[in-house]
């Protein structure tokens, strides 16, 4: 018996240094420091299982507690497996070719170079944008305290070194959300006389939130995906979870 334990504990150790694994680098989110908690809380409760069971008997109090929050975990484990489902099969909604109006939604700029996640992004919109020349694009993101250009500046800057050309790249340097993305954006079609659908592209993860947004503006979103550092993934999808709860709520 000791040892259906003792997988339990090497799992939810592997599980904590999963979501750990990112602070090493230096991201700290939401995403981590609630898996972070989570794995380290299950690893508690085997450890000291035999306590807990006995509170459990003996205490009507603690036993109504602990059945509060073993509800609230069953629920968040199926408002996690509803979500990811929906997350997975934006990121499938594959644009139609010719024109269409491609929003890159913008991520941390290092001084005036993208980072590897930003990069990512703009590689997977100039593939596109080569391969459908009707297509125009929309680089979005703010400048944040820590970027010497906005990172809709930078968008432009590389994808005007990759071949594609200036005349089809409109600015939005104003937003700091994924919702001022999507909505300047917008103001900025509006602008331009440009209508019709709009293909954002972001990580896998990020797709179904921003489709969600796109939606509430009254624009139809396909998706261009992007794939995220598997080491980074967990710790980025499950943000993206609460991300997404909190914008059914407040949305």
């Amino acid at each position: 018996m000791a040892f259906v334990p003792i997988c339990l504990e090497i799992i939810f150790i592997c599980g904590f240094l999963v979501f750990f694994a990112p602070v090493t680098a230096g991201i700290i989110n939401f995403g981590n420091i609630s898996g972070m908690a989570l794995f380290a809380v299950l690893l508690l409760i085997v450890i000291f299982r035999s306590r807990i069971f006995a509170l459990f008997r003996e205490n009507v109090f603690f036993r109504g507690v602990l059945l509060f929050f073993a509800a609230l975990f069953l629920a968040f484990l199926v408002i996690t497996a509803v979500i990811s489902a929906k997350m997975t099969a934006a990121a499938g909604n594959s644009p139609p070719s010719g024109r269409t109006v491609v929003i890159v939604l913008g991520c941390r700029v290092k001084g005036e170079a993208p980072s590897l996640m930003l990069n990512k992004r703009i590689t997977a919109a100039c593939d596109f944008l080569k391969e459908n020349p009707e297509a125009v694009c929309i680089a979005s993101g703010g400048q944040g305290a820590d970027e010497d250009i906005s990172e809709a500046e930078c968008i432009r800057r590389v994808l005007a070194e990759k071949g594609i050309s200036p005349d089809r790249i409109i600015l939005e340097d104003g937003s700091t959300s994924t919702d001022e993305n999507i909505r300047f954006s917008k103001e900025k079609m509006t602008e331009n006389g440009l209508d019709g659908n709009v293909t954002i592209v972001t990580d896998i993860y990020h797709q179904f939130r921003a489709s969600l947004i796109a939606e509430k503006y009254g624009m139809e979103a396909y998706a261009i995906p992007v794939k995220t550092s598997l080491w980074l993934l967990p710790t980025y999808w499950l943000r993206e979870i609460f991300g997404t709860v909190y914008q059914f709520i407040f949305g």
